[in-house]
C-alpha cells in the first residue's frame, strides 16, 4: 500500500495469528496475533463469516483515515457511501478482503514509557494494539479504518 495511502495510513504490519478463540459467537473468534517482527502484538474480534481465518495464517493489516487512493479525507460524504455504485472511483479497500469502520477510543501506555495499548471498536467488534512508542506514535482518538488482507 506504499504511496497508494500517503499519510492517511497510520499503522501497517503483517501479524501471524497464534490463537483462535469462538467459544462466545457462531460467526465472531477473537484471534491473537503477534507481528512478524515480534515488536507488536493485537487482539482481534473478527467475524468469520467474512473473512475465515486460522491459527498460523498470515494476515496484513492497515489502519487508515481515509480509502481515498490519493490520501484525501473523505469528510463530504458517509463511510457507507466511500466506493458505492457502478461508476464509483477505485478505493483503498478494493486492494483488502476485510474492511471496518471504527473509532480508537483509548491509550494506555506503560509505566517504562516504551510500550503503547491501543484500543479500538468497530462497531462492538473490539481490537486492542500493544507495540513500541514509535510504531503506534501516528495512532490518535480519531475515526479509523480497519483493512486486512492474507
Amino acid at each position: 500500500m506504499s504511496g497508494q495511502g500517503g499519510d492517511a495510513t497510520l499503522f501497517e504490519d503483517a501479524f501471524v495469528i497464534n490463537d483462535y478463540d469462538q467459544s462466545k459467537y457462531d460467526r465472531v473468534a477473537r484471534i491473537v496475533c503477534k507481528s512478524t517482527d515480534e515488536q507488536t502484538a493485537m487482539t482481534l474480534d473478527i467475524n468469520i463469516e467474512l473473512f475465515p481465518c486460522s491459527v498460523g495464517e498470515t494476515m496484513h493489516v492497515v489502519l487508515a483515515t481515509t480509502l481515498s487512493l490519493d490520501g484525501s479525507k473523505d469528510d463530504d460524504k458517509g463511510w457507507r457511501d466511500v466506493g458505492k455504485g457502478g461508476d464509483a472511483p477505485a478505493t483503498i479497500a478494493d486492494l483488502y478482503d476485510y474492511v471496518c469502520y471504527g473509532k480508537i477510543y483509548k491509550f494506555d501506555e506503560t509505566y517504562d514509557g516504551k510500550t503503547i495499548n491501543a484500543y479500538i471498536s468497530f462497531g462492538g467488534l473490539l481490537m486492542s494494539l500493544e507495540g513500541p512508542v514509535k510504531k503506534l506514535t501516528p495512532l490518535r482518538v480519531d475515526n479509523v479504518y480497519l483493512l486486512i488482507k492474507k
